[in-house]
Formats: structure tokens, C-alpha cells, sequence
């Protein structure tokens, strides 16, 4: 019922940024929280940054004062904003949604993207 595709990640020197794209699109009422995971290889996916439909936003400690993660409602789309980035940021960066559906009455249904590469080099 909805579609995330992610677009931007790459290959950076340490140090440099990139911009993540994540858009929405499909069936649904309305995109609550949206957020950005990453998993490094060996690791447990974790949470890098969310962002309520109003604007709250929330970060995980590491990437506090380099990332901004931002939304434009009128298009379905979430971005993050990865400034300074370090080597450790290398991972997989995957897009998470919480969307309100349509399903035998209308309930709120958590959506994954396929995941974009990131990866530093130091």
C-alpha cells in the first residue's frame, strides 16, 4: 500500500556530506513518523533521526549537530541532511514510516525502503 524508494547515498571522504531522499507514494490517509535507520555490517539496525508530521524531530546522540532530518508534507518525502561525516557513519541507511492506512478499517501500518549505501572513506 506504500512505496518508499530512497535516492543519495554514495561514496564521501570524511569530512564531506550528502543529502538522502526518501519518497513516499502509494495509498494512504496521511505519512505520521518518519525516520531514518542505518545498519553497519555486523550490526543491529539502529535509529539515526525521526520526524513527526508537526515537525518534532529526535536523534540518536552520534549524529546530534552534523545531521537534519526534514520533511515536505505536500510531497510525501522525508530527507536527511548528513553533514561532517565520519567514517563509522558507513552503513546502510534504510527509510521508515508510520503511515495511516486503509486495512478493513483504517489503522496505522509501519513501512520500510530498500536501503541506500552510504559509505565514508577516511
Amino acid at each position: 500500500q506504500v512505496q518508499l524508494v530512497e535516492s543519495g547515498g554514495g561514496l564521501v571522504q570524511a569530512g564531506g556530506s550528502l543529502r538522502l531522499s526518501c519518497a513516499a507514494s502509494g495509498s494512504f490517509f496521511s505519512l505520521n513518523r518518519m525516520g531514518w535507520y542505518r545498519q553497519a555490517p555486523g550490526k543491529q539496525r539502529e535509529l539515526v533521526a525521526t520526524i513527526t508530521y508537526g515537525g518534532s524531530t529526535n536523534y540518536e546522540d552520534s549524529v546530534k549537530g552534523r545531521f537534519t532530518i526534514s520533511r515536505d508534507n505536500a510531497n510525501n518525502t522525508v530527507y536527511l541532511q548528513m553533514n561532517s561525516l565520519k567514517p563509522e557513519d558507513t552503513a546502510v541507511y534504510y527509510c521508515n514510516v508510520d503511515a495511516s492506512v486503509y486495512d478493513w478499517g483504517r489503522k496505522v501500518v509501519n513501512y520500510w525502503g530498500l536501503g541506500t549505501q552510504v559509505t565514508v572513506s577516511s
